[in-house]
């Protein structure tokens, strides 16, 4: 390996990165979290108490943020970098130069490394911007800062790291990765509240500290550490001047970045180098002279006359539209996805209505990567101007890759659908219908707008884990109290972003 060699990749691949409007909406993303924490949408609460505005506490704050909702919507942002010299044919280039495996995936890991550390720096900048229009106290540098140095950045090595290593091991490429890397995040999160000396994400040093301080202070605090949202802030305010580093704790901080920084050897052993044998083939590759020989000895071969095409050409039938954009939809799973989903089937329509909306849940992340795929795969196989250039195609594409997506969600959560019907659940089917119409909206919107499927995959998790699996207010799309305005607006949200993804369509053909 030559660190110029990684260097010379990573900036390339970080340059090109940029450049994507993706990118972009991954800043917005990181300045979403940021507005949600200065609006009080965010908070961290102990019990009853919150720490006085002080560098400490917003420098914390933000770097938790950071290490809890960066490391696991931020994975599903960068695990593309591999793919998409695949899909572009850079990666035949590449593999006939002599450029080593290890220097590839240093690389690629690098500029995976850059891509977060952009999302940490706009949250560091927040944290300093809080600290200046809302702080009780002076802007104290180290307490500020610490947190995302000590906390933040090595989670973001190994998140860095590990994005290409499901890219480069095959079976953790499909949508089976994308559920490994959830329950591997959700692992290590309750590691580190319950096991000092696997503290990844600091949140259990954190709590440590925060406790003591305020019990202290008030001898009658129970204890109690949560992030919540929508909830507001707690009233009664304590003094924390931050967390203690100690040397033990430092070292574990390293530890985590030394293990990081093999994973990227570990993706160069399995990584196949762009390989053609290695991949599936998908139709019989015979000699174009094969080809050739058997249409002239062909006994029905005969000359296809050319016709002039109809000064109006005939509308395009939707229905022709959707068949296909749904056959390629489910045509690009595993019969190994097809025996899981047929699973959470059953499994929604054999329980009651109470576990099967539980069950919904997963449900409507299984088909993960194939809503990602909404508005996307005409990029990714280059044939926009192929699609988009048919008589009457440009007006009724959209809705009907809508409409595929929409049957691939209630195909998905159906047997829920039935509980709710047999119990007589008015309410909980009309809340199914709105979670069913607003999936596939925002895939195509995310999609349409990113030209990629990780706009939508980063958002979609995040999303899903604390609306639909943590039951946050007004973010559950599932499930909602009886009589709720919530099912309405998840049918606007989903009109609008509906809206979005056609006018934006219209706007690629009419500039194109």
């Amino acid at each position: 390996m030559s660190m110029r060699v990684i260097s010379a990749i990573a900036r390339a691949d970080f340059l090109e990165r940029v450049r994507r409007h993706s990118f972009y909406f991954t800043l917005g993303f990181s300045g979403l979290l940021a507005s949600a924490v200065y609006t009080q949408q965010i908070v961290l609460r102990l019990g009853d108490y919150r720490g006085i505005y002080n560098s400490a506490w917003f420098g914390a704050l933000m770097a938790l943020i950071s290490t809890l909702f960066l490391s696991l919507a931020g994975f599903y942002v960068v695990r593309n970098s591999i793919q998409r010299d695949e899909q572009t044919n850079v990666g035949g280039i590449l593999a006939a130069t002599t450029l080593g495996k290890s220097s590839y995936t240093y690389g690629k890991a690098l500029s995976n490394f850059l891509v977060l550390l952009s999302q940490v720096a706009v949250l560091a900048a927040s944290a300093v911007l809080m600290q200046l229009m809302r702080g009780d106290h002076t802007l104290d540098f180290w307490p500020l800062f610490s947190p995302f140095l000590l906390a933040a950045l090595p989670v973001m090595v190994l998140v860095a790291g590990l994005a290409v290593v499901f890219e480069a091991v095959p079976l953790l490429r499909t949508a089976f990765g994308n559920a490994v890397y959830f329950f591997l995040w959700m692992g290590l999160l309750s590691a580190s509240i319950t096991l000092p000396r696997v503290d990844l994400f600091c949140l259990g040093s954190y709590m440590r500290s925060m406790q003591a301080a305020l019990i202290q202070v008030h001898s009658s605090y129970r204890p109690g550490f949560t992030f919540q949202i929508g909830v507001g802030e707690a009233q009664q305010q304590f003094e924390w001047n931050g967390v203690h580093w100690t040397s033990m704790m430092v070292l574990i901080r390293l530890v985590w970045v030394a293990s990081a920084l093999l994973l990227p050897a570990l993706a160069a052993f399995c990584f196949n180098r762009f390989d053609p044998a290695s991949q599936p083939r998908t139709v019989n590759h015979r000699p174009a002279s094969e080809f050739s020989i058997a249409a002239r000895n062909s006994p029905t071969a005969k000359p296809v006359p050319l016709h002039s095409l109809p000064s109006r050409p005939k509308p395009t039938s939707f229905l022709r539209l959707t068949i296909p954009q749904l056959r390629l939809m489910l045509t690009s799973a595993s019969r190994w996805w097809y025996l899981v989903a047929i699973g959470l089937f059953v499994a929604t329509l054999a329980t009651p209505p109470t576990v099967s909306r539980n069950i919904l849940s997963f449900a409507w992340l299984w088909p993960l990567s194939i809503w990602s795929q909404m508005g996307t795969r005409e990029y990714r196989y280059f044939v926009f101007p192929l699609i988009f250039t048919s008589a009457n195609m440009s007006r009724a594409y959209v809705p009907a890759v809508w409409l595929s997506g929409f049957i691939v969600a209630v195909a998905a959560g159906c047997g829920t659908a039935v509980r709710l019907l047999q119990a007589g659940d008015a309410h909980g089917l009309l809340s199914w219908v709105a979670g069913a119409c607003f999936i596939p909206s925002l895939a195509l919107a995310l999609g349409v707008l990113t030209s990629t499927g990780t706009a939508f995959e980063a958002v979609y998790i995040v999303w899903w884990y604390l609306g639909v699996l943590s039951h946050v207010p007004y973010l559950d799309f599932t499930s909602s109290p009886p009589h709720s305005v919530v099912p309405y607006i998840y049918f606007l949200l989903s009109a609008i972003f509906a809206a979005i993804a056609y006018v934006r369509r219209q706007f690629q053909l009419e500039t194109s």
